[in-house]
């Protein structure tokens, strides 16, 4: 059975939205664009000797999305990376298609010539981060999953997505749909930053969902052996805590560390409690 570990809302709310502290670390890389096959794959590296960590940004957003878990993951000591999802940002499509973003992964994995990595997906890129640990665990050292339904074609996980897809929720605005409702009033100005960045991510004709290469089930996932962290979000219209409860009890090694009050953008809205889960997570393994 996974364990768990919860954060009380009432003993964090007022901390945990404060601007995270700024720690010595090396600022966000520019990122620079490598041709693989089927993408020109546009990726951001701190480089350096530390163990990899990468990280798959949501079905919104692109790798600049992760600016506040760059600073604090580096200066840590990790060699963090972080990749535009084809279709996103600045990485295009190429070539015959289609392909899948593991395939892309991989491709940039054997590029950089990473050791043993350890691997995070938010949201989306917890879809893909569920697909690659399941083909690739062998080049991982452990597997972080936030806020993320799995896209899991069972189903039992379909109806649950669509019970709580109530109707007309899929026209509200994005910024309603993904950040928590303490979020979204304490920063009015950082969700205008946020909705205008999503507007400008996508692509002409790009998919929202991102391309996996065999579907997520949970005969996959158990399969997956590796230590795996899974952070959820109690204030999640998309993924709540009980949702990923579901598939979580196919891979019973998990840990499960809570964060009260936060809504599907977790990076965002939570950074210093969600990378202080991951860091105290990535130390053990």
């Amino acid at each position: 059975m996974f364990t768990r570990r919860a954060i009380a809302a009432t003993a964090l709310l007022a901390t945990a939205l404060l601007p995270m502290a700024r720690a010595k670390a090396a600022p966000m890389p520019e990122g620079q664009t490598v041709d693989l096959p089927g993408v020109k794959l546009f990726y951001r590296d701190t480089g350096g000797s530390g163990v990899p960590l990468v990280m798959l940004h949501a079905n919104t957003g692109t790798s600049a999305s992760w600016e506040p878990q760059f600073e604090a993951f580096s200066a840590a000591g990790y060699r963090v990376i972080a990749f535009d999802r084809r279709g996103w940002g600045q990485s295009v499509a190429t070539g015959n298609q289609p392909g899948s973003i593991s395939e892309d992964l991989a491709a940039l994995v054997q590029h950089l010539k990473l050791p043993k990595y350890h691997l995070l997906g938010v949201a989306g890129g917890g879809f893909v981060a569920l697909d690659y640990a399941a083909w690739k665990q062998e080049e991982l050292r452990s597997l972080i999953i936030v806020a993320s339904t799995g896209s899991f074609s069972e189903p039992e996980m379909q109806k649950l997505n669509e019970n709580l897809a109530i109707p007309g929720f899929r026209e509200l605005p994005e910024a309603f749909r993904e950040i928590g409702p303490s979020f979204r009033a304490a920063y009015p100005e950082r969700v205008a930053a946020w909705s205008h960045a999503q507007e400008n991510a996508r692509q002409k004709g790009a998919g929202m969902q991102p391309s996996l290469r065999t579907p997520n089930t949970f005969a996959k996932i158990e399969t997956i052996k590796l230590p795996l962290l899974a952070v959820t979000a109690s204030a999640d219209l998309l993924a709540p805590p009980a949702l990923m409860a579901r598939w979580l009890r196919h891979v019973p090694q998990a840990e499960v560390y809570a964060i009260a009050d936060a809504g599907h953008s977790v990076p965002m809205e939570q950074p210093e409690l969600l990378n202080k889960a991951v860091l105290e997570f990535v130390k053990k393994h």
